[in-house]
């Protein structure tokens, strides 16, 4: 998330959400503190998203709660993202407090004295935008996540004129994606996806799985276009995929042929040689859909001998060690499993390589860059690229989060810090409307904390020691008869279990929930739940 201010009229610029790390396993989410936004409501015009990822819509439906007293915010995007964030607010109960209004590219839109024009660039998904804001001192571009790709498989290559009139006209600063400047040359296109994508459900004998992330549209219509090519029907399952594959279809963004997708239960009925899947679980999240089929814990979709299953993303940093849990459980099912360190072409990045990083500096020429959406190094890595471009290293400011970067008509400048940081997100149960907590780092262990300790057979999954639950800051009365309720209860729950390896996130997941809701059942409280799983 990105404000942009200008004396009384302030823009959001986008508003995501972040997957945990591997030792953060008592968090579902985290997402950016809005302090600083809270305390001057009065100024806030709009949010502006540039496209429909998580990592750019998914922290809506928990900040959007803490703004209500502006409701309703008017939220301007694509009609993809906005159709994705609208059914994330419907399911929470929260669509009253936002205004959605789609806009196209070119589509220029007054904020007060702030101004913000929509230009088409190509990612990972249809209809993303780069966002220039113009203020009366300059204009800054924010480049969204983007890359050059000259034959995308879904929408128009990146509007290179108009960002080439931009730059003509004057760009104070360029506020760019880096998260590829390690990577030489540039990304490859979709096509390379599709090709792959081709080839495998051409040679597979038994039923096809594609698992991507659920907002990746184009991956579906890829399966799509294979699957009607070699006589197979198309189903998607996971509760996220399921609902952006309903908002794609209506509008109009997927448009296949009667017949060619069909609900999962029907799709299920035909011959594995006539079956594509396409899940949610490409990360290796405990409960979407691979998870829980690569446990054997799927209520409807089992893999066996025969069957592929396309990884069709890489591990988002941090993932590594689940994703990898995820495909040695899949092959022990006798699965053939394609994934990125086999092929190279079951994924390309939706972000630009270095030499797409230099063709937007030429196209700008801004006087002043901001590099953002990647890690540190990689800010430092694109500072030496703006060298190359000729931008001097002091015209590139390295931001931080709650970093003031000031800028007049031709100087810029940090001005310190406002309060800002992560809130962790804190779901009891993963479905519906489950209760949701928001934790900030000041304030964790308010409602106390109970630590589940479980230890597993590494090989069987069987359970060998606990579960013990040991709790800190709770009441006495919860400290004795309802965690021992709870101890119980997932005993039971890890008991049931299927054998084999056991998923990791999966345990971590059931512990959570099972002692959550028990916990809740007795005392209505909601301490901190952190599970510790070894596997021995």
């Amino acid at each position: 998330m990105t404000v942009a201010e200008f004396e009384r009229d302030l823009v959001l610029l986008d508003c995501g959400g972040k997957f945990p790390e591997e030792e953060q396993r008592g968090i579902d989410l985290i997402i950016p503190d809005v302090r600083y936004v809270r305390e001057r409501l009065g100024s806030l015009r709009a949010i502006v998203i540039t496209h429909g990822h998580e990592d750019h819509i998914g922290g809506l439906p928990y900040i959007l709660p803490q703004l209500k007293e502006r409701a309703p915010i008017p939220i301007y995007g694509s009609p993809l993202a906005l159709g994705f964030i609208e059914g994330k607010l419907t399911e929470q109960r929260l669509d009253k407090l936002v205004e959605l209004r789609p806009v196209q590219p070119g589509e220029r839109v007054q904020f007060g004295r702030l101004a913000a024009e929509f230009i088409h660039v190509t990612h990972s998904i249809p209809d993303t935008n780069a966002v220039a804001i113009h203020s009366p001192v300059g204009t800054i571009v924010d480049t969204a996540d983007f890359k050059f790709d000259p034959t995308p498989v879904m929408g128009a290559p990146t509007d290179e004129r108009r960002l080439r009139r931009l730059g003509e006209d004057g760009v104070l600063a360029l506020f760019s994606d880096t998260v590829r400047v390690e990577t030489a040359g540039s990304t490859p296109s979709e096509r390379v996806v599709l090709e792959t994508m081709d080839a495998v459900i051409r040679e597979a004998k038994g039923q096809v799985i594609v698992t991507t992330f659920a907002s990746n549209i184009s991956r579906i219509h890829m399966a799509l276009l294979a699957a009607r090519k070699y006589g197979r029907k198309v189903a998607v399952a996971g509760r996220s995929m399921e609902q952006n594959a309903r908002v794609a279809l209506g509008l109009g963004y997927l448009d296949p042929p009667e017949g060619l997708l069909l609900p999962l239960d029907e799709v299920l009925k035909l011959p594995k040689q006539k079956r594509v899947l396409v899940i949610t679980g490409s990360q290796g999240e405990a409960a979407a859909a691979l998870s829980r089929i690569a446990a054997a814990e799927h209520p409807k979709i089992r893999v066996g001998a025969g069957d592929v299953v396309l990884v069709s993303a890489t591990p988002v940093p941090g993932n590594e060690e689940t994703v990898t849990r995820t495909i040695d459980n899949l092959f022990r099912r006798g699965t053939r499993v394609i994934y990125s360190a086999l092929d190279r072409g079951v994924h390309v990045s939706g972000h630009a390589g270095r030499d797409e990083l230099r063709r937007m500096l030429d196209l700008l020429r801004p006087k002043f860059t901001v590099p953002i959406h990647g890690e540190f190094r990689h800010m430092v890595l694109y500072r030496e690229l703006c060298a190359e471009a000729g931008i001097p290293a002091e015209r590139v400011l390295l931001p931080e989060i709650g970093g003031v970067l000031e800028f007049t008509a031709d100087k810029a400048a940090h001005r310190g810090r406002v309060p800002a940081g992560s809130i962790l997100v804190d779901r009891l149960g993963d479905r519906g409307n489950g209760h949701v907590t928001l934790r900030d780092r000041e304030h964790l262990a308010d409602d106390g904390v109970v630590v589940v300790t479980i230890v597993v057979d590494r090989e069987s999954g069987k359970l060998i020691a606990g579960p013990d639950l040991v709790a800190k800051g709770l009441r006495p009365d919860l400290a004795n008869g309802a965690l021992r309720e709870a101890e119980q209860d997932l005993r039971r729950t890890l008991e049931r279990r299927s054998k084999g390896e056991p998923q990791y996130g999966y345990l971590v997941q059931r512990a959570k929930e099972v002692v959550g809701k028990a916990l809740y059942r007795r005392s209505k409280s909601r301490p901190m739940i952190l599970p510790v799983v070894t596997e021995l």
